[in-house]
């Protein structure tokens, strides 16, 4: 009897547990077998709604008008020009992110909350020309924070909701999903990286908060990063993600301005054979070295274009992306170790990094 329990029960119990996954997960299956127990709204037949990440998110959303004054002459256009965006409201001790777009060359610069507030005191405490981002400061406590998850990873197929004040017509939503990450040919920057989605954005749009379905942030929307081509595109919109937007948010705390290390080159992954940017055999997987600065760190400490770089600081390259982070996070003047292969041989090379030159 003892040897039936053992075998016939714990088969028993797992079709059980099986059953109410289905039956709960199942809005169909739930309401015809529990027709007593309530759905979640989000869950029922008739009723899909976001509308709980929305209100989890959206206080913290704030308009940003800047102002310029124009050194035009008054008969020539209006004195001043207005600027509009969105803003994250990032700390309840009032750190706000938006685009720098939003604010460049400003003269005066207005946050207007949700809730009808107002503040006219607004610093900037730095911006980044590379990822689109400035950093703004108001001296006000117990502010709503944007909901934040450390954990989440935004993949594509993802329901993302697009928050800002398209056009000053007021606080909206926009609704899609992300179609693609780290996107980089747009930004002509190899430190940046994108998430590309159909949530719509408009002017206004720019510097307002992406969330998932949950509320929780997933990128600072940006309107700056369009198309080259004259072309009416239509789906195709672009965000910082939100991990970048706080790796530059926290350089900017502690430095007002980011510092990025620079070696000097870009580079392609290789698999062990070589083959996907060139016929020749190579037995070794890594980075081949391209668009080699003549003048550069990595020039004058010898490194060659097409050597293969197999480690860096004794890690394995397997990602050319995760490579260039760890050069940019690299403070200047700090010596990195490259492993490299040249005609057969493996080299190892001392490199200092340089300071990376922004451009406004």
């Amino acid at each position: 009897m003892l040897k039936f329990f053992k075998f016939v029960l714990p088969p028993l119990f797992a079709g059980l547990g099986i059953a109410f996954l289905v039956v709960f997960f199942s809005p169909n299956m739930r309401a015809t077998l529990l027709p007593n127990v309530p759905l979640p709204s989000a869950m029922s037949i008739d009723h899909l709604s976001f509308a709980d990440a929305v209100e989890r998110a959206a206080p913290s959303v704030v308009t940003i008008i800047s102002e310029s004054i124009s050194k035009e002459p008054r008969y020539k256009r209006q004195n001043t020009v207005q600027e509009l965006g969105s803003g994250v409201i990032m700390s309840s001790d009032g750190y706000i992110l938006t685009n720098y777009h939003v604010i460049n060359n400003a003269d005066q610069i207005m946050v207007l909350l949700t809730d009808g507030r107002r503040y006219f005191d607004v610093q900037l405490i730095g911006f980044d020309t590379i990822t689109d981002l400035a950093l703004l400061k108001i001296n006000v406590e117990h502010l709503p924070v944007i909901p934040i998850s450390e954990r989440f990873i935004p993949r594509v197929g993802d329901v993302v909701l697009a928050i800002g004040n398209p056009l000053n017509l007021g606080q909206t939503i926009t609704q899609g999903i992300i179609s693609a990450t780290g996107k980089q040919k747009i930004t002509d920057s190899p430190y940046n990286s994108l998430l590309q989605m159909d949530a719509a954005i408009n002017v206004g749009n720019s510097g307002g908060a992406l969330v998932n379905s949950n509320g929780d942030l997933v990128g600072i929307t940006s309107a700056q990063f369009k198309t080259r081509e004259n072309l009416d595109i239509q789906g195709i919109f672009f965000a910082v993600p939100f991990s970048l937007a706080k790796e530059v948010m926290d350089k900017l705390i502690r430095h007002g301005r980011v510092v990025r290390g620079y070696l000097g080159f870009t580079g392609t992954a290789v698999d062990s054979t070589g083959k996907e940017v060139s016929d020749n055999y190579t037995p070794v997987a890594g980075l081949r070295i391209t668009n080699l600065d003549p003048l550069g760190p990595a020039w004058q400490a010898g490194i060659k274009e097409q050597d293969i770089v197999v480690k860096i600081a004794g890690e394995n390259v397997t990602n050319p992306q995760k490579t260039l982070n760890i050069i940019g996070n690299s403070e200047p003047g700090h010596e990195i170790e490259f492993e490299l292969y040249r005609s057969g041989e493996v080299l190892k090379v001392m490199v200092k990094v340089a300071e990376l030159e922004t451009k406004l």
